[in-house]
């Protein structure tokens, strides 16, 4: 074999591998192609990672961190997998109809359709560098021949997996050009991303990234082409159906999220229109430019959000009233909790960014420390202001730019700060994913756990008293890592016996979440990527088993 073990394998892909190892020995029999779908989808991005490591010049990448490439790869199909095989004790216990399975099904599929797609466009790109620079190079003959055999297989499996839930050939082949459009709008933004953010990211921080835009939006084009669908022609000549019955946070999730997308091309489209009509006006101050900005920003916002979205929800989504109505009754029909809550969170705002900035910037504490101070607000607060951080916008935007810029580190740049995002959204997305049916009531705790406390605490403790190091050149510590395991095990100590006063019916041994805080600490250890995204959901993944 062209790689050898001994260099194939290091701490980061050991621990993949468990994970993945772990989830497949999870699978029931039905999903045996998925399974080898994911087995065929993790060797073909460990031969590509090895490949563009040994190539890194190639790609303007983040310094310091591995690609992460089989990571980046093998998490967001895990992930739907591990929904998959939640959903399948669902199906067994008649709980949800066969549709919702069969909608996961195809997020699987492209999920692990856009990890392909890159893996393709990456493996031709070190495959042609390789060949430039070295003719004769043998390695990259095998490469090549490797690939396509991985290409084809997982096409075939792919094929075999539709065909399954798949009324007639048509319908398969509608799915499959499905994923297609998939696998390329997956390779057309990451070489986006990429030229955009230059060393803010690994290859697979973006891919993560990547994968999960294109999965989102792509599900909310499929709905918006079926209601269309449904709504021009008679229905006795379509059968496009697309999608499942979503609660209505869910929906008003998905509408904000579209909101924000349409509104920064918005954004961006009326800043270049004004600038080449009305041009640079020198003699204007630069606080006026400021203020004409931001009032650019907040009319777009406040129209995107209370007409566009909203829109989109109530005809697409079969939304009943306006989604602005619906957060009205939602806060006000349990005013005292959720009043109070909305009052916490504003004082912790102001509390943060008003006072934590002046002594961040004159405390002799180490960054490392004060970082873990964000992490312990994120807990509490998964998504405030975040659309202050990219443009700065006034009057709030340079001090809150101020309080974002206390704690980074070396992963974030001037163009971007990546940690803070990446560690709300970490907290955030298992509580999304957790909607519908759950028989795990940990999963959607498996962020706050993994990143507000064990990541914290061995940080911390790693930091005071670690001795003993992973590695020459690492900086994580062995006593850091068993300080996280630990904490978050006590953790979990502590709350499954709160959810079981509450009324959850714990289905779950001790031995699944004893390896699945490990694993996900074990992580955390040897990981040279952007923990905050990855952790949460390999932790949530492991959860769901």
């Amino acid at each position: 074999m062209a790689i050898s073990l001994a260099k194939a394998m290091n701490g980061e892909r050991a621990v993949v591998f468990i994970f993945v190892l772990r989830v497949i020995s999870s699978l029931p029999f039905a999903l045996l192609p998925h399974a080898l779908s994911l087995s065929v989808l993790s060797l073909f991005s460990l031969v590509v990672e090895i490949r563009v490591d040994d190539s890194a010049s190639l790609f303007k990448t983040r310094p310091g961190a591995s690609s992460g490439i089989m990571l980046g790869a093998v998490t967001l199909p895990t992930v739907m997998l591990s929904k998959l095989i939640q959903l399948s004790r669902a199906v067994s216990l008649q709980q949800i109809e066969i549709g919702e399975f069969e909608h996961m099904t195809m997020q699987f599929w492209a999920a692990s359709a856009c990890s392909c797609g890159v893996l393709i466009f990456l493996s031709i790109v070190t495959w042609f560098a390789a060949s430039n620079k070295n003719p004769s190079f043998s390695c990259s003959v095998w490469d090549a021949k490797f690939s396509l055999s991985c290409v084809i297989l997982y096409s075939v499996v792919c094929c075999i997996s539709l065909a399954t839930i798949s009324h007639t050939g048509f319908n398969t082949a509608l799915k499959l050009l499905w994923l297609l459009c998939h696998g390329f709008a997956a390779v057309k933004l990451i070489q986006h991303l990429v030229h955009t953010f230059p060393f803010c990211a690994s290859v697979g921080e973006a891919l993560l990234v990547t994968s999960g835009l294109v999965l989102y939006f792509g599900d909310m084009l499929a709905c918006t082409i079926s209601k269309v669908c449904r709504l021009l022609i008679p229905p006795e000549m379509v059968s496009i159906r697309y999608g499942i019955k979503r609660s209505e946070i869910g929906i008003i999730i998905q509408g904000v999220l579209l909101g924000l997308l349409i509104f920064s091309v918005l954004f961006k489209f009326l800043i270049w229109l004004r600038e080449y009509f009305w041009g640079a006006n020198d003699s204007e101050s630069k606080e006026r430019k400021e203020i004409r900005r931001s009032l650019i920003f907040f009319t777009s916002l406040v129209f995107i959000m209370i007409a566009i979205a909203p829109s989109w929800m109530m005809i697409v989504l079969d939304f009943d009233v306006h989604p602005v109505l619906w957060i009205c009754r939602f806060i006000f029909s349990e005013p005292f909790k959720r009043l109070s809550l909305c009052v916490y969170w504003l004082a912790l705002i102001h509390t943060s960014v008003l006072r934590f900035y002046n002594i961040s910037k004159n405390s002799k504490i180490e960054r490392i420390l004060l970082r873990k101070y964000y992490h312990l607000l994120a807990v509490s607060m998964f998504l405030p202001a975040l659309i202050y951080q990219v443009w700065r916008i006034w009057p709030l935007g340079h001090l809150v730019h101020q309080f974002m810029s206390a704690f980074i580190d070396h992963r974030d740049s001037d163009l971007i700060i990546v940690s803070h995002f990446s560690l709300l959204l970490g907290c955030a997305l298992p509580i999304w994913m957790s909607s519908g049916f759950n028989d795990r009531p940990l999963t959607p705790f498996a962020g706050i756990l993994s990143l507000g406390i064990g990541d914290t605490m061995a940080s911390m403790v790693g930091h005071k008293y670690g001795v003993l190091r992973w590695s020459k050149t690492g900086k994580k510590t062995i006593e850091g890592t068993a300080a996280g395991i630990t904490s978050v095990l006590a953790a979990c100590l502590v709350l499954v016996p709160l959810l079981a006063s509450t009324g959850y019916i714990l289905t779950q041994h001790w031995l699944p979440i004893l390896i699945a805080v490990t694993t996900s600490g074990l992580l955390e250890a040897y990981t040279t990527q952007l923990d905050n995204a990855f952790i949460p959901l390999v932790f949530y993944s492991l959860l769901c088993l």
